[in-house]
């Protein structure tokens, strides 16, 4: 009790005081407090100028067929791009399309652009959409081809994340695969079925 009171009587008067009082007690900081102020300023602008400089992108770009080396695979070192080659006919790519514009708002360190298949790749076939394919370094490090292996009709924001997350392209804070719940639901009803029926 005797250290807390000594502590407490250590801590200098302004960290308890309101804005206010801040205000009308700064002529009262010493060389010590501004020194402290400056130093934390200083981290502080050095953490959010590495911030920015992680966060360039930001958006889903569209781009065409002969700035795909460019801005794909020479994306640049380090740099992850998730693309997606769609055909705006298919209304599952423009499911993919609006997932991944909100995705590319939360995650602006990765590259999120889209391109029009036709422009990329000539005669690929609409079954093949929505194509997603995940770069780094030029490499291709992930592929989600069709309706299927991009999540089904009924996509979600947070599964597409995930699939992305497990390809190394974002950092996500999802814990588990929300997908995997309802896989989990099923072979569970399916057994519990199976049990009873056995009886």
């Amino acid at each position: 009790m005797v250290l807390r009171l000594q502590e407490e009587a250590m801590v200098k008067p302004y960290e308890k005081m309101s804005l206010e009082q801040l205000k009308e007690a700064e002529d009262e900081f010493d060389d010590e407090d501004m020194r402290a102020i400056e130093t934390y300023r200083e981290k502080r602008l050095k953490e959010w100028k590495a911030l920015k400089k992680k966060q360039k992108f930001g958006e889903l770009r569209e781009i065409s067929g002969n700035q795909y080396v460019n801005e794909v695979t020479n994306a640049g070192k380090d740099v992850w791009v998730v693309i997606h080659l769609y055909r705006a006919s298919i209304p599952m790519c423009l499911l993919v399309n609006h997932h991944l514009s909100l995705l590319a708002r939360k995650f602006p360190e990765t590259k999120f652009v889209k391109a029009i298949v036709n422009s990329c790749i000539q005669h690929y076939h609409d079954n093949c959409l929505p194509t997603i394919f995940v770069y780094k370094n030029g490499q291709i490090e992930g592929k989600f081809i069709g309706i299927i292996e991009c999540g089904g009709i009924s996509l979600k924001l947070e599964e597409l994340e995930w699939k992305l997350a497990e390809a190394g392209a974002i950092h996500s804070d999802l814990e588990e695969n929300p997908k995997k719940v309802i896989v989990d639901l099923m072979v569970s009803s399916i057994r519990n079925t199976s049990t009873y029926d056995n009886t």
